[in-house]
């Protein structure tokens, strides 16, 4: 299908950009107009929540994706997995209830849990819906499905912040409200546009089989969620609510940073379902190239995201907001930015891993990293707090894209993993010398963006022909 692969992407892209604007308008005007104390406590509880719910998915969501594109059974499918979302969510918004009675001081400091956590159930319920759309390579749809709450959420923030109506207590109504809002239309979508049916009819056979398949992705999707959010849930438990807030700051920064990898990631799982469709090893060698070409563009974006960020850090992130998160968060970023580089290189290896079927590897290597990020965050926070934290999530993402290394047999591409070191290397010398030769903001960041490009380009790393092979492997 012509161009249908740059159709998807644009969709695609759409949907992260309105997102990631619209989060990070929610997130300036939270941290800006809240103290640092309700900021942290906010980001807090949506640590807890986001980890639980993506704990509660046992990484279904996944085998769905991979299911529904290809070609199996979409109604049995879809059923299954709404009737495992509305169970497990509602009997474990039911615990976090009794336990608000059971544990009334614990709650007493946590009083937002069960508020936000209403609106993220929500949210929950609405997962299958989305997953639907993007099994069926129905972007568009989902691009309605995913952007929905954002936008209702920053609007409405926007106009509280104009009408200096911005409370805790107006925040929890509007997180709700763009929740439930979001639900709803998944809803209508999935019935009236994907033409499916959205029933509860319980089938033993089905869930079952669907549990069975899944079961290897319950250790990924409990070991991802304590990856990516321990640190705050920890940090938000043994020290304080500020300095959670100056790490998640820097952390949601990071993390809209990584928008290219939003963009790639939902879509390189239809296509390498049916690329290395029944188990098939041997991908034919100009295929290989052009997906490897692909990986070398994903980390030259990477490493020129991150430098960037670190270049501009302090002078920018200091006069958006009064100087509350910018020096503050100097080292931290720095970490926080290393990550992004190897975070495209595991998200590749590990999508061939996934449609190949590999899903016992790939909870072992997410236990191992699981260990070693619980391990070296517990180690690290009591004595570099946010710092401790960052430098800890670098580690474990390092040391998951070795083990993804050696378990998909990288090695093999000895020379595309030289090019992706050199690109890591050359980042980090174009950083170094246009801080050494220059003071002013403006100079330093162009000198170090153009040190970067020169370099990329003198080596080969960058060159016309690149430019046809993109053509070639996007469908342009």
């Amino acid at each position: 299908m012509k161009k249908k692969l740059v159709s998807d992407i644009s969709a695609n892209s759409l949907q992260v950009i309105i997102n990631q604007l619209s989060g990070l308008v929610i997130f300036y005007i939270l941290s800006t107009q809240l103290s640092k104390d309700q900021f942290g406590e906010i980001n807090w509880t949506l640590a807890v929540l986001l980890t639980l719910f993506n704990i509660l998915s046992f990484g279904i969501d996944q085998v769905v994706i991979k299911k529904i594109a290809a070609g199996n059974n979409i109604n049995a499918t879809l059923t299954a997995y709404t009737v495992h979302v509305v169970f497990s969510g509602l009997v474990v918004y039911a615990v976090l209830a009794i336990c608000h009675f059971l544990f009334s001081g614990f709650f007493h400091l946590h009083q937002l849990l069960l508020l936000i956590g209403a609106g993220k159930l929500m949210l929950f319920f609405a997962t299958p819906f989305k997953q639907l759309a993007n099994g069926l390579e129905k972007f568009k749809p989902l691009l309605f499905m995913s952007t929905c709450s954002n936008l209702l959420r920053s609007a409405a923030l926007i106009f509280l912040a104009f009408t200096e109506n911005i409370t805790l207590q107006t925040v929890i109504i509007v997180f709700i409200t763009g929740d439930v809002a979001e639900l709803l239309l998944c809803l209508a979508i999935t019935k009236y546009q994907l033409k499916t049916p959205v029933t509860l009819q319980w089938n033993k056979a089905n869930y079952t089989s669907l549990l069975k398949e899944s079961l290897p992705q319950l250790g990924v999707a409990l070991f991802t969620s304590a990856i990516a959010r321990f640190d705050w849930i920890f940090l938000g438990l043994f020290t304080s609510t500020v300095v959670l807030a100056n790490y998640s700051f820097a952390y949601k920064v990071f993390e809209m940073a990584t928008v290219p990898l939003l963009v790639i990631a939902p879509i390189l799982i239809p296509r390498f379902t049916k690329l290395f469709a029944a188990g098939n090893e041997d991908v034919p060698a100009v295929t290989m190239n052009r997906l490897l070409a692909l990986l070398r563009f994903e980390i030259i974006i990477a490493c020129g995201v991150a430098l960037l960020l670190n270049m501009l850090w302090v002078p920018v992130i200091d006069l958006i907001t009064q100087n509350k998160y910018g020096a503050v968060n100097t080292h931290t970023i720095l970490f926080l930015s290393a990550c992004m580089p190897f975070l495209y290189f595991n998200n590749f290896l590990w999508t061939i891993s996934f449609t190949r079927g590999n899903l016992k590897a790939i909870f072992y290597i997410f236990l191992i990293c699981f260990i070693v990020n619980i391990t070296a965050t517990v180690t690290a926070i009591p004595f570099f707090s946010g710092e401790g934290a960052a430098a800890a999530y670098l580690f474990a993402t390092i040391i998951q894209s070795l083990l993804f290394y050696r378990h998909c047999a990288f090695y093999k591409y000895k020379g595309a993993v030289l090019q992706l070191l050199l690109i890591l290397i050359y980042t980090a010398l174009a950083g170094l010398l246009a801080t050494r030769l220059f003071t002013n903001t403006g100079f330093i960041t162009i000198s170090a963006l153009c040190f970067y490009i020169a370099a990329l380009v003198l080596t080969g790393l960058i060159k016309r022909s690149d430019w046809q092979l993109f053509k070639q492997t996007t469908g342009w």
